[in-house]
């Protein structure tokens, strides 16, 4: 009888634990999620009309938020015990992908260019390699990737209704050589294999964007780099 209730003692403290430690991690994901939240609020205004001048100022307000979204990361690999990683992805998942995409829209601003991965991983904190643990999947950041097309093409359609001419071309040779490079893969997550469906009709809508600013006789002549 001793052994048996030892036994489920030894359970309950082992449910109480997944359970304090599952609480943990909920209450530091929402953290993350309501800073993001915050983020995607402020990004917003890139496509308000004439707000341009105030685009890389945003970008540097969104950068502070992002320090204590770092500093949450940080948060959650003490919580997470090695090899637990996967056991509870499923908490912080979305969110990173969404972070992924901001993270990389902020830099398209800032430098016309692509972050790359391990970039991204600096900037939150994290691995890159599986075996590090706490870590940023490939797939996560393809999933941002793939928003980060969408809220460009949605941003260079609000850009020629603003009168600016110049940033659907740019973003047109960025998106292209993003098309180019999502090609090059063999998509074997099915949910990222459809996300991925949705990047030839950001293409194609950018594509008509620049077709529409050239029969009307706005395209620049110049050459733009992206």
């Amino acid at each position: 009888m001793e052994t048996i209730m030892k036994t489920f003692s030894d359970f309950q403290e082992n449910i109480d634990y997944e359970q304090n430690t599952r609480e943990l991690i909920k209450n530091t994901t929402k953290e993350i999620e309501e800073n993001t939240r915050k983020i995607i609020t402020f990004l917003q205004i890139i496509h308000q009309e004439g707000a341009s001048n105030q685009i890389l100022a945003t970008c540097e307000k969104c950068k502070l938020v992002l320090h204590d979204i770092k500093l949450r990361y940080a948060d959650l690999r003490q919580q997470v015990e090695p090899g637990f990683y996967y056991k509870y992805y499923d908490h912080w998942k979305l969110v990173t992908q969404k972070l992924c995409f901001v993270i990389t829209l902020i830099n398209y601003f800032e430098t016309g260019s692509l972050k790359l991965r391990e970039d991204v991983a600096s900037t939150l904190g994290l691995a890159i390699n599986e075996k590090d643990g706490f870590h940023l999947s490939i797939e996560d950041y393809l999933f941002g990737l793939l928003m980060l097309v969408s809220e460009l093409t949605r941003f260079a359609v609000n850009a020629v209704t603003n009168g600016d001419y110049v940033k659907p071309i740019q973003i047109s040779h960025f998106v292209a050589e993003m098309n180019a490079g999502f090609r090059l893969l063999s998509l074997k997550n099915d949910t990222l294999r459809k996300r991925y469906d949705t990047l030839k009709y950001d293409v194609k809508k950018i594509e008509e964007i620049v077709y529409d600013l050239s029969i009307r006789g706005l395209k620049p002549l110049e050459k733009y780099n992206s």
